[in-house]
Formats: structure tokens, sequence, C-alpha cells
């Protein structure tokens, strides 16, 4: 993974961390509402798993996720990019909400970075 300023790590994990929050109040409202959850739950662990893994690659911290739950969250976390770019393209530049979703865009990209070099990694050890 290439290095990143602390600003850029810290806003990457201030990103995911809001991202979460959001998506955990939008959990509860649709569970209250006896709606389906289940897209929002995977993007829910997708998103704590990319957050966990960029803690683990800048701080070393460890998590508890299986190389599958990996493999999912990273298909998750790049399916998320056509609409938020989409949505990044349609706001004003310049506009505060332009700029949360280039700080979400740039950790999707290093958290998808991150779980795609812990794959060569292992691979080559022969993990399964």
């Amino acid at each position: 993974m290439v290095n990143v300023s602390n600003a850029v790590k810290l806003e990457s994990i201030k990103s995911f961390q809001s991202t979460i929050g959001k998506l955990e109040k939008a959990l509860t409202q649709m569970t209250e509402k006896g709606a389906n959850t289940t897209l929002v739950e995977k993007r829910h662990k997708a998103c704590c798993i990319g957050l966990a893994v960029l803690e683990n690659v800048w701080d070393q911290k460890l998590h508890p996720y299986t190389r599958e739950e990996l493999a999912e969250a990273r298909k998750v976390l790049i399916g998320l990019m056509p609409s938020i770019e989409s949505a990044y393209a349609k706001l004003k530049e310049g506009s505060p909400q332009r700029t949360l979703l280039e700080r979400r865009i740039k950790a999707l990209e290093l958290a998808g970075e991150a779980l795609e070099d812990f794959y060569e990694r292992n691979s080559t050890k022969g993990v399964e």
C-alpha cells in the first residue's frame, strides 16, 4: 500500500466512522419500520471491515475477520463506488457535500487497496 499522509489517514478513518454511524441509524429506522435490511447490513459489515483493515495497516490493530469476510467486504466496497462517484459528479465544486464524498471515495479506495494487498501477501504464503 502506498504511503499516505497522517491527514489522509485521519480523514479516511473519520469517513468510515461517519458512514458506519449513518448505516447504523438507517438499520435502526428500517428495523422499526419492518423493512428488509439485508443490503444495509452487508454495507455496514463491509464498512466495519474496511475500517478495521485500514487500522490494521496503519496502526497494527488486529481484526477478527476471516479471509472470506474480507473478500466479501472488498466486493461490497467496490460496488459502492459507482453510485458515490455519480453523486459526486452532480455536486457543486467546493461544496461541503462534495468534500465529504471526496474523502469517502479516497477511504474506499484505500480500503480496497489494503484488502488487495492482503490477498497478494497471503496468496504467496498459501493461506486459505
